[in-house]
C-alpha cells in the first residue's frame, strides 16, 4: 500500500455518507486552502452521463497537439488513484499527492466532508500551484451541487449525452437529470450541448438560459466513408475517423472540436484538430485487449474488449459497436444499477453471458446478473471470475468477447494484465 492509500482510506471515514450533495463544504475547505478554485487555469468543464471520458480524451489530444499545458481532472480512476489528476500531461505523483492530501486533511480539521469533495479541493489547490494553459474539469455526479461546481467563469462548459444513471441522488426524470447537469451553465460562458433525448435537450435549454449562458449550437458533422466533416462559422475541417472505437466516437469527437472552436483563449492550428482525434486514448471504453494476457487464452483470431459503461445507454453503444457480430458477454454490475435495461440491447447480439460478482465491491451476485440475462433470453451461466469466465468459453473457432458492466470491473481487469493507466 502507497502512502496516499492510507491517507485516502482516513478521508473515506470524515463522512457519513459516500455521497451528499451540497456545495457548503467544499465553498468551506476551499476558503481554507486560500480559494485555490479563483486561481485556476481557464477552465473547461464537462458534465453529461454518457461520453464524458471520451471528450475529454478529444479535448486533451487536441489541445496538447497545438503544444498547450493541459491539467484534467476525471473520476473515478480504475487502478491507482492518480489517474484522477493529471498535471501538465502527467499523471501526479505518488509524493506530491501524499502532501495535498495530508495538507487537506490537516486544514479540514476532522469536519465532516464526503471523500469526493476533500479530494476535489486537493485536485484545485494543486491544479492552482502548477501553471498550465488550459485545465479540462469532469463533473463527478449531476452538476448543480457537484464539488466542481465551484467554477464562475469557465472558459467554455459542455454537457454530453444526458440519459438515466445515479438516479437515487439526480431523480429518476429525465428532464430532472438533465435540470442537474445543465446548471453547471454560467452567465455569458460558452455552452455546448451535444445530441440529447427530445425531453433533457429542452430542459437542457430552459435551464441555461436561464442562466443566460451563451448556448452554441452552430455547428454540425457528417458521416464519410473514410471519416467525418465538421462544420461552423468558421469552416468545415474534413477529419480522420477517431482513435476512440465505436461509431459513437465521431459525436463525442465533434463536440470536442466545437467546444474548442467557441472560444477565443487558446489558439488551436487546424491541423491540431485531425491530429488529436487520431491519437485520444481514453482506457476501458471499448478497449482492445486481445493481446493481453486474458486475451491470449482465447482461441487465434478471438477478439477480447473492455468496456466499463454501466447504464441503458452504455448497452446501446457496445450494440451499435459490434454491428452483427455475435458475442460472448463477461459481465458484471454494481447492485444500483439497471441490469436488464442495459442487457436488452445487446440480448440479440449475444449468444452466452458469464455472470460475476464484482470483488471488493457492492455489485449484484453473479446469479442475479445470469438470472437478468434469462429474462431476456440470454443462454447464461455464473463464473467465479473474469480469468474462471474466460476458461469456461469452449471454442474451437475465432470469438468476440466483452468484458462490460462496471468501471470497478474494468479496473481489475487492466491491474491483472498489467495494463496500468498512464
Amino acid at each position: 500500500m502507497q502512502k496516499s492509500d492510507a491517507i485516502l482510506e482516513r478521508l473515506l471515514d470524515l463522512h457519513p455518507k459516500i455521497i451528499d450533495l451540497s456545495l457548503d463544504r467544499m465553498h468551506d475547505i476551499l476558503q481554507r486552502l486560500g480559494n485555490p478554485e479563483k486561481n485556476l487555469p481557464p477552465v473547461i468543464h464537462v458534465a453529461g452521463t454518457n461520453g464524458k471520458g471520451s471528450t475529454i480524451a478529444y479535448l486533451r489530444s487536441i489541445l496538447e497537439a497545438a503544444n498547450l499545458s493541459v491539467h484534467v481532472y476525471t473520476s473515478p480512476h480504475l487502478v491507482r488513484f492518480n489517474e484522477r489528476i493529471r498535471l501538465g500531461g502527467k499523471l501526479i505523483n505518488e509524493d506530491y499527492l501524499s502532501e495535498l492530501l495530508e495538507h487537506c486533511e490537516q486544514v479540514n480539521d476532522g469536519d465532516p466532508i464526503t471523500y469526493f469533495e476533500i479530494t476535489t479541493a486537493a485536485a484545485f489547490k494543486a491544479f492552482a500551484d502548477n501553471p498550465a494553459d488550459v485545465l479540462i474539469l469532469e463533473v463527478g455526479l449531476g452538476g448543480r451541487l457537484d464539488a466542481t461546481n465551484v467554477v464562475d467563469e469557465p472558459l467554455a462548459s459542455v454537457i454530453t449525452p444526458v440519459s438515466f444513471d445515479h438516479e437515487q441522488f439526480l431523480g429518476s426524470e429525465i428532464r430532472h437529470i438533465a435540470m442537474e447537469k445543465a446548471n453547471i451553465a454560467k452567465k455569458d460562458a460558452p455552452l455546448i450541448i451535444g445530441k440529447q433525448l427530445p425531453d433533457a435537450g429542452e430542459q437542457i435549454l430552459k435551464t441555461a438560459n436561464d442562466k443566460r449562458a451563451n448556448i452554441i449550437s452552430n455547428w454540425g458533422y457528417e458521416i464519410k466513408e473514410d471519416g467525418f466533416s465538421y462544420e461552423d462559422e468558421k469552416g468545415i475541417l474534413n477529419l480522420s475517423n477517431p482513435n476512440l472505437n465505436g461509431p459513437h466516437q465521431i459525436s463525442n469527437a465533434a463536440l470536442a472540436i466545437a467546444t474548442l472552436r467557441s472560444q477565443e483563449t487558446l489558439i488551436i492550428p487546424e491541423e491540431c484538430y485531425n491530429q488529436g482525434i487520431s491519437n485520444a486514448n481514453w482506457p476501458a471504453r471499448m478497449q482492445n485487449i486481445s493481446k493481453s494476457r486474458f486475451g491470449e487464452i482465447l482461441p487465434e483470431g478471438s477478439e477480447l474488449w473492455l468496456d466499463g459503461g454501466h447504464n441503458p445507454a452504455a448497452g446501446d453503444v457496445i450494440a451499435s459497436s459490434f454491428g452483427d457480430k455475435r458475442l460472448i458477454l463477461i459481465c458484471g454490475m454494481m447492485e444500483n444499477k439497471d441490469t436488464a435495461g442495459y442487457l436488452k440491447p445487446l440480448a440479440p447480439l449475444t449468444d452466452q453471458l458469464y455472470g460475476i460478482h464484482v470483488d471488493g465491491e457492492a455489485s449484484h451476485p453473479a446469479t442475479e446478473i445470469v438470472k437478468f440475462a434469462w429474462s431476456h433470453n440470454i443462454k447464461a451461466e455464473t463464473a467465479d471470475n473474469v480469468l474462471d469466465a474466460i476458461q469456461k468459453i469452449d471454442a474451437d473457432a475465432p470469438v468476440t468477447v466483452v468484458i462490460c458492466g462496471s468501471l470497478y470491473l474494468a479496473g481489475q481487469v487492466l491491474r491483472d494484465n498489467d495494463l496500468i493507466p498512464e
